[in-house]
């Protein structure tokens, strides 16, 4: 069963004003969406956003008798361009709950479960794009001990992708069972409390869906899409995807750079930005409900120029 992930923190930090227009920029299975609606007053407006097919199913039977509710089944990355299609020059908040969502990882058909043994997908959008297993038919050894180490924080990225290399050349990687077995075997310090192959499948899943792509091109274009007043808030579940935001929030509450020692005005910082409060944390009730909030950290930033 999914359980929505700091509900209520993100959603009271996000609504300034009941009668705006909200984006979810991460719908799932719509948890955010339907408590933000129901704080939203008829002028109110939501647009839920996902890759996932069967978020979109979901969204279809929420946006049954719910005027205020659209859906767009794309990434949030594409939230520019979609906004102009509607007519919407700029919105009160866009929220994004980041990675991949309890639905995804307990369906073993997925492909982004190490625990369950099934095809080798791993895409959040199943309906285009190259899956894990067609990635790693191919990828270059160098290339995919890269993306162990830079998107799953692999330590042993080079041991892990030498054996992927090894393993195909008997017969194609085409299941989460296999993978999981050939990295858990080449990684040689399993991590107390971890499956030796959590960091390589976040790593692989991150490189199939450009998730950190799709969030760096959502927060160069998130200024434009605010009004004035307008949030932002993200919720991160793994530090690759939190020091993006962090770093983006904190430069944009700094402003301009310039050199020490240089007199300059506040004014002319150009500021663009200003931080709402500290980071959030899941409270240790919600932990121990859920635990996949654990490792959850929301951040907030209001535009103000």
């Amino acid at each position: 069963m999914h359980q929505t992930v700091l509900l209520r923190e993100a959603v009271d930090a996000l609504v300034t004003t009941p009668s705006g227009f909200y984006v979810d920029g991460t719908f799932g299975r719509g948890g955010h969406s339907r408590y933000l609606l129901s704080r939203l007053s008829e002028e109110g407006r939501l647009l839920g956003v996902d890759k996932d097919p069967l978020a979109r199913a979901e969204a279809e039977k929420l946006a049954v008798g719910e005027p205020r509710f659209e859906f767009y089944h794309g990434s949030f990355a594409q939230l520019p361009h979609q906004l102009r299609r509607m007519g919407i020059d700029a919105v009160d908040g866009i929220l994004l709950d980041l990675g991949v969502s309890s639905p995804q990882l307990d369906d073993g058909e997925r492909g982004f479960s190490f625990l369950q043994d099934g095809p080798l997908d791993m895409r959040m959008d199943t309906s285009t794009g190259e899956t894990a297993a067609q990635w790693l038919s191919y990828a270059d050894e160098g290339d995919i001990a890269e993306v162990l180490k830079e998107y799953g924080e692999e330590r042993f990225a080079r041991r892990i992708a030498a054996a992927i290399v090894a393993a195909r050349e008997d017969a194609p990687i085409t299941s989460t069972g296999r993978l999981a077995k050939i990295v858990s075997e080449a990684n040689p310090k399993w991590e107390k409390h971890k499956h030796p192959a959590t960091r390589s499948f976040q790593g692989i899943r991150i490189k199939v869906n450009r998730e950190l792509d799709d969030l760096q091109d959502l927060l160069a274009g998130a200024l434009d899409m605010l009004r004035v007043g307008g949030r932002l808030v993200v919720i991160s579940f793994h530090s690759l995807e939190d020091r993006l935001v962090k770093r983006y929030m904190r430069d944009m509450a700094r402003g301009e750079k310039f050199p020490p020692g240089v007199p300059v005005l506040d004014s002319a910082l150009n500021r663009r930005m200003k931080l709402i409060g500290k980071a959030v944390k899941a409270s240790s009730e919600e932990v121990q409900g859920n635990v996949r909030a654990r490792s959850a950290i929301m951040r907030v930033a209001e535009k103000i120029s």
